[in-house]
């Protein structure tokens, strides 16, 4: 493995080309703000053009904007070709867009289901492929955004949840494919974390009271700031694992009992004190709603 290619020494981000998908708004333009204040050179890529643009336009370094779709095949490979060209090399490609829905499966929207797991787990797979030539060529760096909900089921969050464990899966699969090649791969964790897909999330009762009624500290909404330092800090590291909540490192020895604890009786109970189940929600949120419309 190339000296490029080694993980877990934390190195200067300043001059490498980082790209961001879902950088519109929340952890993606958060994580662009800071990456580029640390003076990486960064492409975003988003469905909101005017959002992509005002989130380009206060980066304190280089960047540039593409408006594309991450499930589009074609489109991401003229997106990764484009940003080639304009950079000349990619360093690392953070896989951060994603949408979600909540309330009961039986109720759920087909195509809103499917939805979710085509943006969050096909869109990510899209996302690699189109660039993996270019990390590649370079011994980059490839961080897949997870969530808590891969190692942790919760109710009511079935498309979520199922979309999130695959893409853990497949980062995990895919590390050792291209290690050879002296490309890193990571996976990052976050739980509730102050972003519009979480405060759009609470505002529907049903959906804020069942996060209230998780275990504690997987109830509470953390600032994205400490959240989004910590994966800023794995992609210098290249990290393999990162936990932007500090706690989330502990459930990983827990995973073999979890899905019996949080999906069995206590899941259950929690349900039960809810009342009436709540109505399912649509894609949630204002990234949620651009998502809508690309697909329609």
């Amino acid at each position: 493995m190339t000296a490029r290619g080694r993980t877990g020494r934390r190195r200067p981000i300043a001059g490498q080309v980082v790209v961001v998908t879902g950088a519109a708004r929340g952890i993606g333009a958060e994580l662009a703000n800071v990456l580029s204040s640390r003076g990486a050179r960064l492409a975003l890529v988003g469905l909101e053009p005017d959002e992509l643009d005002r989130v380009r336009a206060g980066l304190p370094g280089e960047a540039a904007a593409w408006t594309a779709d991450v499930t589009d095949a074609d489109a991401m490979r003229r997106v990764a070709a484009e940003v080639a060209e304009r950079f000349g090399a990619v360093d690392a490609v953070v896989a951060n867009a994603g949408v979600a829905s909540g309330g009961p499966f039986a109720d759920a929207d087909e195509a809103v289901w499917l939805r979710v797991i085509e943006v969050n787990l096909l869109g990510s797979v899209t996302t690699c492929r189109a660039f993996l030539p270019a990390l590649r060529a370079g011994g980059g760096y490839y961080l897949q955004i997870a969530s808590v909900a891969a190692l942790a089921p919760s109710p009511l969050m079935t498309a979520y949840c199922a979309s999130k464990t695959g893409v853990e899966t497949f980062a995990h699969c895919l590390r050792a494919e291209v290690a050879p090649d002296g490309v890193a791969v990571g996976v990052a964790y976050l739980s509730w974390t102050d972003t519009h897909m979480v405060r759009a999330t609470d505002e529907h009762e049903g959906l804020r009271e069942a996060r209230l009624r998780l275990p504690w500290p997987a109830n509470r909404t953390t600032p994205i700031g400490p959240a989004v330092a910590r994966l800023a800090a794995g992609v210098e590291r290249r990290a393999p694992h990162v936990y932007a909540q500090r706690w989330i490192r502990g459930l990983v020895p827990m995973r073999p009992v979890l899905p019996g604890l949080l999906g069995g009786r206590l899941a259950q109970r929690r349900l039960r004190a809810l009342g009436p189940p709540p109505e399912h929600v649509g894609l949630i949120g204002p990234g949620g709603r651009a998502a809508a419309e690309r697909r329609s």
